[in-house]
């Protein structure tokens, strides 16, 4: 088990944050990535094409040998942790909990903004995590959907950027939030330029950074570990468009990202109909 690598899913790029965050912290773990590029976004999509899309790409890494699997995405962490990890023979980590533990330990007002897709906002997932920790939290969440594109062009930084964050920002400037959390795996690319909008006074909660200490806990917890000395080994997966993959995925981590294999949607729609009959892969 030891030696198995750490599956991560996301509905494209995103997650790359999260796999960065626990490429870092933890180097010699293996990580296997998959974004699901021909079928993002999951932020317009119901509840039920998210479930079935989900448990399609986590019945692959289980196929994969993978000792568990992160939901890098918060839309999927929303609307289908509880259904994948029920169809799953491995456990299963999403982003809402450990980003609401980290939000709960940085606020001292107890109000609580988020910003994400329309799709985990509307869920309600961080409101009801936040206030299963903090009952008595005030939470104010909303949409922020163009963040997405603005993160995936690289205009981190860039005027454009800047204006489109006041636009949505300037409503919790009201609410006297002191604790801001980034509700999608692409917002921490513009961490600086929702900082400098919110100011000095408001807390950033980073669930990239959230998720990879989660992660180390459940390796501690289960002695998953590899030995110190291993060096960890990367596999991306994708299915559709490789190229511009590796090209906005160079933007995220920095470095080149590769190779990328694709995986066609029968292959998925298989894993798909494995989850849903009780199969094992």
């Amino acid at each position: 088990m030891k030696d198995r690598p750490i599956g991560i899913f996301d509905s494209g790029v995103g997650g790359l944050t999260v796999f960065d965050a626990i490429s870092r912290a933890y180097p010699s773990e293996s990580l296997v990535y998959f974004g699901d590029t021909g079928r993002y976004p999951y932020g317009v999509r119901s509840k039920g094409v998210i479930v079935e899309f989900s448990r399609q790409i986590a019945g692959f890494l289980e196929d994969q040998g993978c000792k568990f699997i992160v939901l890098a995405c918060n839309s999927a962490s929303a609307l289908a942790l509880e259904e994948v990890a029920s169809s799953a023979s491995v456990e299963v980590i999403g982003v809402i909990e450990p980003g609401a533990a980290a939000a709960v330990a940085a606020t001292l007002s107890g109000r609580v903004g988020v910003i994400g897709t329309e799709a985990t906002i509307n869920s309600d997932a961080y409101t009801r995590a936040l206030q299963n920790l903090a009952p008595r939290i005030d939470v104010i969440a909303r949409p922020c959907p163009l963040f997405v594109a603005l993160a995936e062009e690289g205009f981190a930084g860039k005027p454009a950027t800047r204006s489109v964050a006041e636009e949505y920002l300037a409503p919790f400037k009201d609410d006297g939030i002191d604790t801001l959390v980034l509700g999608c795996t692409h917002y921490p690319l513009l961490k600086r330029d929702i900082a400098a909008v919110m100011g000095p006074s408001v807390q950033l909660v980073d669930s990239a950074t959230a998720v990879a200490h989660a992660v180390g806990s459940r390796l501690e917890e289960r002695n998953h570990h590899r030995r110190s000395d291993a060096h960890g080994e990367y596999k991306f997966y994708v299915s559709d468009t490789p190229g511009r993959f590796q090209t906005v995925g160079r933007r995220f981590l920095g470095r080149e990202v590769a190779p990328v294999e694709v995986v066609d949607l029968e292959t998925l729609h298989e894993f798909g109909e494995l989850a849903r009959t009780g199969r094992r892969v």
